[in-house]
C-alpha cells in the first residue's frame, strides 16, 4: 500500500533569531503565539515584517516561531523575482552563498548578508512513516499528486526524517499553483531513478533518440 502524503503549500515567511527579533520588535521581546502550523512545536506568529530586495518589496510577511540560530527568509521563485535577489535552492538551514536583503520592523532594520533561500520541495516524516514508504533520511524520490485534472510529478523531493515530525510534502505558492485545485492535495511516492531530474532527462533524451529501455 502506498503512503498518502499531504501535500501543504509553504507561503513566503521568515524564521528570526533571537537577536534579530529584538532588533526588529524591540528589546526583550519574544515572538507572540498566533496559531499554530502541522509540524510539531512550530507556529505562526502575529508579528510581521517587510522584506526589501533591489527591486521590489513584500510587506506584511509572517514571521513563523520558535526563533532559531539563523534569520532565514524562504521565498518563491516569483518572488525572488519581484525581489530582484537571485533564486538559490536550499534546504532549510543551508545558507552559505545565498542572498541577503533587508528586513523593517517596527522598531529597527537587519540587513541580511545571507539567507534568503528558496526551499527545496520535501517531505517531513516519522521513522514509522519512513519504514512504510521504504525511504530514509535525506533520500531524493519522485511524489506524484493526485489533484484531480492536474496531477504531476515532483521529482529531486528530499525526504527528511525525524521521530518529531508530522507526515506532510511542503511545496512552495509556485509549485502549489501547478497542480493543486482542491483543499486537500495528496501525493505518493514513486519509484523512479532514484529521484532525481537528470535521470529523468537522459531517459527523456534517449526516447527522443529511439532508445527504448
Amino acid at each position: 500500500m502506498n503512503l498518502k502524503i499531504p501535500i501543504e503549500t509553504s507561503a513566503r515567511h521568515i524564521h528570526l533569531s533571537q537577536q534579530d527579533f529584538e532588533i526588529l520588535f524591540g528589546p526583550g521581546s519574544r515572538p507572540t503565539f498566533f496559531r499554530e502550523l502541522s509540524q510539531p512545536g512550530q507556529y505562526a506568529c502575529k508579528e510581521r515584517l517587510t522584506v526589501v530586495g533591489p527591486k521590489g518589496r513584500f510587506e506584511k510577511v509572517i514571521v513563523l516561531g520558535p526563533c532559531r540560530s539563523h534569520t532565514q527568509v524562504e521565498i518563491s521563485v516569483t518572488d525572488a523575482r519581484r525581489l530582484g535577489i537571485p533564486s538559490v535552492i536550499r534546504q532549510s538551514g543551508d545558507l552559505d552563498d545565498t542572498p541577503g536583503c533587508l528586513l523593517i520592523g517596527p522598531s529597527g532594520k537587519v540587513q541580511l548578508e545571507k539567507g534568503v533561500i528558496v526551499a527545496k520541495r520535501h517531505i517531513h516524516m516519522t521513522p514509522v512513516d519512513a519504514i512504510r514508504a521504504h525511504v530514509k533520511d535525506n533520500d531524493i524520490v519522485f511524489v506524484i499528486t493526485t489533484s484531480y485534472e492536474r496531477s504531476l510529478i515532483f521529482s529531486d523531493v528530499v525526504v527528511r526524517v525525524d521521530p518529531s515530525f508530522s507526515l506532510a510534502m511542503h511545496v512552495d505558492t509556485d509549485e502549489a499553483n501547478a497542480f493543486a485545485n482542491e483543499d486537500h492535495p495528496t501525493g505518493v511516492i514513486l519509484k523512479l531513478f532514484n529521484g532525481h531530474t537528470y535521470s529523468l532527462q537522459t531517459w527523456a533524451d534517449e526516447l527522443q533518440a529511439g532508445i527504448d529501455r
